[in-house]
C-alpha cells in the first residue's frame, strides 16, 4: 500500500512542474486524493460490498470533483490533473502510467449490462474535456487531444483530435514549403487553440502534396515530348502559393 501511495506522489512530480512538495500533493491535489478513494472502494467493490464501494466513491466525489465507479479497474501510477469534472465508468479499464487531464469522461454509449466503458492500455495521455465513449480500446502511449469525441478504437503511438477524433499522422512526411506548420502536429492537453492540428486541414495538405507532385510529372513528361518533336500546348497554369493560403485565412489575421 505504502508503495502505491509513494509512487501516485513520485508520478505527480515527473508530470505536474507545479507541485512544489510532499506534503502539498498529499494535502491539495484531488487527483491524488482521488485515486486514493478509488483504491479503497474498488477493494469493497471485489470483495462484495458493493454498497460500501459506491458509498466511499460518492464521498470521494463530493470532496473531490472527480467520480470514479467502484468497478473500475486502474492501474499504478495514474495520474489526474487538476480533475474536476472527470468521469470515469464502471467497465473502464486504465492501465499504468497513464495521465487525465480534467474534464474528461471514460463514458458508455449503451444501457446494456456487459462491458461498455473504454479500455486505455499504459501510458494514454488524454487532453482536457476530451470524451471517450464505448467498449472501445485506445492504444499505449496515444495521445487524445483536448476536447476531442472518440467512438473508434484508436492505435498504439497514435494523436487522435476532433469531434468525431481523427487521427493526425505523426510520420515523418515530404511536403513542399509547409515546414513552418509542422509543429501543428504536436499535443496540447489543454483547450483547443487557434494552432491545435486541424485533421481535415491536414487532409487537404496531403492533397495538395499530391496535386504537386503531379504537376511535377506532367512538366517533366512535357518536356520529354517536346524533346521528340512533338507539340505541346504553352498554357501556362497559375502557381500555388501556400503562403497566399495562409494570408486568406481569417484566423491568420
Amino acid at each position: 500500500m505504502f508503495t502505491r501511495i509513494k509512487e501516485d506522489i513520485a508520478c505527480v512530480f515527473e508530470r505536474d512542474p507545479a507541485a512544489q512538495s510532499v506534503f502539498e500533493v498529499i494535502t491539495t491535489y484531488p487527483g491524488f486524493h482521488a485515486v486514493l478513494f478509488h483504491r479503497l472502494s474498488h477493494a469493497c467493490w471485489i470483495m462484495g460490498f458493493r454498497w460500501a464501494g459506491r458509498f466511499i466513491a460518492h464521498i470521494g466525489r463530493w470532496l473531490t470533483g472527480i467520480e470514479i465507479h467502484p468497478g473500475a479497474v486502474i492501474g499504478r501510477r495514474f495520474f489526474i490533473d487538476h480533475g474536476m469534472g472527470v468521469v470515469i465508468g464502471e467497465t473502464a479499464v486504465i492501465g499504468e502510467n497513464c495521465t487525465l487531464y480534467h474534464g474528461v469522461t471514460l463514458g458508455g454509449t449503451s444501457w446494456n449490462k456487459g462491458k461498455r466503458h473504454p479500455t486505455l492500455h499504459d501510458g494514454v495521455v488524454v487532453g482536457a474535456g476530451a470524451k471517450i465513449l464505448g467498449p472501445i480500446e485506445i492504444g499505449a502511449n496515444a495521445r487524445i487531444g483536448s476536447n476531442s469525441v472518440v467512438l473508434k478504437s484508436v492505435a498504439a503511438n497514435a494523436t487522435v483530435v476532433g469531434i468525431p477524433g481523427r487521427v493526425v499522422s505523426a510520420k515523418p512526411e515530404a511536403n513542399f514549403g509547409r515546414d513552418e506548420i509542422a509543429y501543428k502536429l504536436g499535443f496540447d492537453p489543454y483547450g483547443a487553440t487557434a494552432d491545435m492540428p486541424d485533421p481535415v486541414a491536414h487532409a487537404i495538405n496531403r492533397m495538395l502534396d499530391h496535386i504537386h507532385l503531379l504537376d511535377q510529372h506532367v512538366e517533366c513528361m512535357r518536356k520529354v515530348l517536346q524533346e521528340a518533336g512533338l507539340a505541346c500546348p504553352e498554357e501556362s497554369m497559375p502557381e500555388l502559393d501556400v503562403s497566399e493560403l495562409d494570408a486568406s485565412n481569417p484566423s491568420k489575421t
